[in-house]
């Protein structure tokens, strides 16, 4: 006997609709201001972070990658999704994220990419459940403000963090290439909630990436938080499985044409059921290498 009610008829509907088509839904950007925007990040104020400027919400088109994905890439939109499943069984045990699940990544990555290194650096974990997900330096939610991990200043001041002013200055003296690339995964899926939103690169005008101070208890960073812009065009995977990793480029040191910048963020969908699985998520943070600019990023 079908006990189902209308209601969960509804959101049954609204959740096959969704994984169809194009949808309407609200993201949040940063308001442009005069003085530079800065926050305190969950490292500093051991919560959530503290945002000292102001952000809208505006309802924008998020177009279903999945009908387009063969015509996506890191180079012209700046992210590519990808079937790429993973041996670890638990993404919260940090032992396996450091030993095989980084392994899978650099294998996956130089392959996806043409690069002939990957060098991992950072990884976090992220969940819509009121008490986030565990990370070493604590509990995360979803970043909902869409944004770039990185900026012209910030992108390679961290390369060189992570991987050393003479190894930089040795490949870009060389005519060789690095870029920084996020590997976004949910730990469990499908995402029935709180998914990922991003930005065609290219729809994405200079005036629209606001360079914003990110305040940590021994230094301080840089990202683009995003205003909004009418002609923007954004993407999402409609439930992602944890077989699957969408590619998300921060940096590139070529500033010839392709897209160097990708914005990103979590969004609510329409009509979405507080009662589905939390969305969890794990991203990994990278540099790839290329000792010749001999192929372009896929």
């Amino acid at each position: 006997m079908n006990t189902a009610s209308p209601a969960d008829a509804s959101r049954d509907s609204a959740s096959a609709d969704a994984a169809h088509m194009d949808i309407q839904a609200a993201l949040t950007f940063i308001v442009p201001q005069t003085e530079k925007p800065y926050f305190e990040s969950a490292a500093l104020t051991g919560g959530e972070p503290k945002v000292h400027f102001k952000t809208e919400a505006r309802s924008v088109t998020i177009r279903n990658m999945r009908e387009r994905a063969d015509d996506l890439s890191l180079d012209t939109h700046g992210f590519k999704l990808l079937s790429s499943p993973t041996r670890v069984v638990d993404l919260y045990d940090d032992a396996e994220v450091l030993s095989t699940y980084q392994a899978e990544l650099q294998a996956l990555l130089t392959q996806a990419t043409g690069a002939d290194r990957a060098i991992i650096f950072d990884a976090t974990r992220r969940s819509d459940a009121p008490q986030g997900a565990a990370n070493p330096d604590g509990q995360r939610g979803p970043a909902d403000r869409v944004h770039v991990d990185y900026t012209v200043l910030s992108g390679p001041k961290r390369a060189r963090d992570a991987l050393g002013d003479a190894e930089v200055d040795r490949v870009l003296a060389s005519g060789g290439r690095i870029a920084q690339i996020n590997v976004w995964r949910p730990i469990s899926g499908p995402v029935k909630r709180t998914p990922l939103a991003l930005a065609d690169a290219q729809s994405i005008s200079a005036a629209e990436r606001v360079a914003t101070e990110q305040r940590f208890p021994d230094r301080v960073g840089e990202i683009y938080q995003i205003a909004y812009g009418a002609q923007q065009r954004w993407y999402w995977a409609p439930e992602m499985s944890r077989d699957e990793v969408i590619l998300i480029k921060g940096w590139d040191s070529l500033d010839d044409g392709r897209a160097r910048f990708a914005p990103h963020g979590a969004f609510q969908l329409p009509h979405q059921d507080p009662h589905a699985p939390s969305r969890e998520s794990i991203e990994v943070r990278t540099y790839v290498i290329f000792e010749h600019d001999n192929a372009n990023a896929a």
